[in-house]
């Protein structure tokens, strides 16, 4: 199963937003099994609130219905994924008022200028606002994130004042345009890139399809015998 540019490993993108719990899910995931399929994960960091705009799509606790499922979706999905999910106190004003604007394009500078940075960043900023309810808005939330993630002082702060620069502008935009262009409606999304055809995956729970498609074998959300990041 050729990759792009010929190779043998297949390239999946996860477009992500820390805003997204469900994001969260899925890029531990694929960080798990990074070493355990013959895949290259590429990770994007895009911007849910585009998507939803440009899609149409309505946040699912903006139901009422749907937000108290979602409250107990994910206590079940922090269990069985063993990842610390807990929603914030002020849910609304949290997610939806506040939303993550300033962090993803954060990520985004990091990932122009210090992508192997990332990852780590990534899963800082997830733990601030979906495990310990704090704040991922404001430049000193984004500073203790990157300290966490062991990115140096001064290039925090050098990367944090390229967020306010079209370039990092254009980038999230671009990279939210191209999760638009694979059909997203909502983050996050899983793209596996077999015989040079995009399949586009939606959320965190389409794994077994994910590697039926790859010719893997799906183990469960957490890997035996693996140690965990978190």
């Amino acid at each position: 199963m050729a990759g792009p540019g010929g190779s043998n490993r297949t390239l999946v993108e996860v477009f992500y937003d820390v805003v997204s719990p469900y994001s969260w899910l899925a890029f531990e995931v694929m960080c798990r099994y990074r070493g355990a399929w013959n895949v290259d994960i590429r990770l994007r960091p895009g911007f849910l609130g585009g998507i939803m705009k440009e899609s149409g799509n309505q946040p699912p606790a903006l139901v009422p219905n749907k937000g108290v499922y979602m409250g107990k979706d994910l206590k079940r999905l922090a269990k069985y994924f063993q990842v610390p999910l807990q929603s914030p106190k002020d849910f609304f004003g949290t997610v939806i008022k506040k939303g993550s604007l300033p962090a993803m394009r954060f990520i985004t500078a990091v990932d122009m200028e210090q992508p192997d940075f990332v990852e780590p960043l990534s899963r800082a900023l997830w733990m601030r606002i979906w495990s310990k309810d704090e704040d991922i808005t404001q430049p000193d939330s984004i500073l203790l994130a990157a300290q966490k993630a062991g990115l140096p002082s001064a290039e925090a702060q050098r990367l944090l004042g390229l967020c306010a620069t079209a370039e990092v502008k254009e980038r999230l935009k671009r990279t939210t345009e191209e999760a638009l262009n694979y059909g997203a409606f909502g983050m996050p999304i899983v793209v596996a890139h077999v015989d040079g055809t995009p399949h586009m995956f939606f959320g965190s729970d389409r794994f077994e399809l994910l590697a039926d498609l790859l010719g893997e074998k799906w183990m469960g959300p957490v890997l035996p015998g693996q140690k965990s990041l978190l």
